[in-house]
């Protein structure tokens, strides 16, 4: 899509796709529905993705959506990449928060703040293979993020990272990973600089992986670091400017993330409506009782108000134009349709949408983490006030 056009789509508002965007959309979703879907029940038993599904994501280009083609990418768009997000996260929401994690943080902040050589070297990789992962979190840091405790200490040629990192997406997958340390920590935030970590790296180890309620297939893990080689060359943007990194990036990670819940509120929404097409009480469907077409109309009410702030943000960030309130009100407002949908599809199936032998108790716990992650519901709720009393 034209740059031209995405500034008159992000005018509109619109959940209007381009004859490029529509075609984009019905290829992920005929690889969801034909590689992933069969793969889901699997996946989660086993508690890790699939490796077919992971190489197969690499050769469709769902893992270099925004990255340019002299990096081996597609050029493309956040919008596209926000529509990937939805369209995986229908059928299952582990693949894609992997998809989501690796392009609009990891990706993202390569794009924005890396050097020629570290794009050339790192974009390219992880276009053709290589999996990426965001390391920011740690066990007293979370949504005070920048009280992070890994300490980077300065050997000359090098730096020396030393600490742990929690709750890290793609820990078990990832070879390329953007971790915060700080090099001051009496410096408070403009101690934080930003480093590319390889998981080959000496001193670098991946721990444990957490056992989850919900994107269970997602590989959350701890990262260990003891005295961590880490060349100066791999420091993304400037030293003591991590913080700029980290939140600039999360800006646009709250959308995909955000594309993430939309995309679990119109899978359970779309279980619940061929459900109650075929499911008969009392000598009829379910659908044809006026208490559960207006349950059903509320969800799809609430689904089509989430597209409509998940789309506008993608659009106003690919326009050039500021969006992180819109990004902040679409993720709060996601996660909460998301957990309020699949909660009421669970509900819609009555005993059977208790148990695992069908797919909405899945979205429900899938939902979950959507106001967790990425920011709480209450640091959405604190950005959007501070931007709307300040008059931005």
């Amino acid at each position: 899509m034209s740059t031209a056009a995405g500034a008159a789509f992000a005018n509109t508002g619109l959940t209007v796709l381009s004859d490029e965007e529509e075609q984009f959309r019905m290829a992920v979703r005929e690889f969801a529905e034909g590689e992933v879907r069969h793969k889901v029940e699997a996946m989660e038993h086993a508690s890790k993705l699939d490796p077919d599904i992971i190489r197969q994501c690499f050769e469709l280009g769902l893992m270099a959506i925004e990255t340019p083609e002299e990096y081996s990418g597609a050029g493309s768009s956040i919008f596209n990449a926000i529509v990937a997000i939805e369209e995986l996260a229908r059928v299952d929401a582990s693949v894609s928060v992997f998809v989501d994690v690796h392009n609009t943080l990891v990706t993202n902040a390569f794009l924005r703040w890396a050097s020629d050589d570290q794009k050339k070297k790192y974009l390219t990789q992880m276009a053709t293979g290589k999996v990426g992962a965001y390391a920011l979190s740690e066990a007293g840091s979370g949504s005070d993020a920048f009280a992070l405790k890994t300490r980077a200490v300065d050997n000359g040629d090098h730096y020396s990272l030393t600490g742990q990192k929690l709750w890290i997406t793609n820990g078990n997958e990832a070879e390329i990973f953007l971790l915060f340390a700080t090099i001051d920590p009496d410096a408070g935030y403009k101690g934080i600089t930003a480093f590319i970590v390889e998981k080959g790296f000496e001193g670098f180890s991946v721990g444990k992986k957490e056992d989850k309620l919900g994107i269970r297939a997602s590989s959350t893990t701890e990262l260990i670091l003891d005295n961590c080689k880490v060349p100066k060359e791999n420091v993304l943007g400037e030293v003591g400017k991590g913080y700029k990194v980290s939140i600039e990036t999360l800006n646009e990670g709250r959308i995909g993330i955000a594309a993430q819940m939309l995309g679990i509120a119109q899978g359970a929404y779309e279980a619940a409506l061929k459900y109650t097409a075929e499911r008969e009480q009392f000598g009829s469907t379910l659908n044809s009782f006026q208490a559960v077409q207006f349950q059903l109309a509320e969800m799809a009410v609430e689904i089509e108000a989430t597209r409509l702030l998940v789309y506008n943000a993608a659009r106003l960030k690919d326009s050039g134009k500021t969006f992180v309130k819109e990004a902040a009100i679409a993720k709060l407002y996601s996660s909460r349709c998301a957990e309020r949908v699949s909660s009421k599809a669970i509900e819609l199936y009555g005993g059977y949408g208790f148990v695992k032998d069908y797919p909405v108790e899945k979205f429900w716990r899938d939902s979950k983490i959507g106001a967790i992650y990425e920011g709480t519901s209450n640091m959405q709720l604190q950005t959007i006030a501070k931007l709307i009393t300040s008059g931005k």
